[in-house]
């Protein structure tokens, strides 16, 4: 039999993250980056988000970030825009609930931007019911 040489297995990696609960400083955005909400995700380390200027990109989610914070739809996130690529950009930060709030408070993000909620695709709103109602007679025809 071989000798373990290794430090632990999955359950080792997925204890690391325990220093996340603490406060950080809020962190606002700079030039070549902006607030982004995240629409849907993706897969393969990518998403698709609004942001706040109006244009949808894709975007890829940084290593740093990969596997360790859980990003879903409805997230505000910090993404930096690429020089050579307008439609996609990068995930460098996502923020907690409480600091998407503050960011709306302080007037960083728009009024109309909806926090803490899944997001609703823009031809589902019209609708507003997904099921169908079938009258008596019509069952007994069959």
């Amino acid at each position: 039999m071989p000798k373990n040489k290794g430090k632990g297995g999955k359950n080792r990696k997925r204890g690391k993250n325990e220093a996340d609960d603490e406060k950080r400083e809020l962190v606002f955005k700079e030039d070549g980056q902006e607030y982004a909400q995240v629409l849907r995700m993706l897969g393969n380390g990518r998403c698709e988000a609004m942001c706040i200027d109006g244009t949808k990109r894709l975007c890829h989610i940084r290593g740093k970030m990969h596997k360790k914070v859980w990003i879903a739809a409805g997230d505000i996130i910090l993404v930096g825009l690429r020089d050579y690529q307008d439609d996609k950009a990068d995930v460098i930060l996502k923020y907690m609930p409480d600091e998407a709030r503050l960011l709306k408070a302080y007037g960083e993000l728009p009024e109309n931007t909806r926090l803490n909620e899944g997001i609703v695709d823009e031809e589902d709103e019209g609708g507003g019911d997904d099921y169908i109602e079938f009258e008596d007679e019509d069952i007994d025809k069959i």
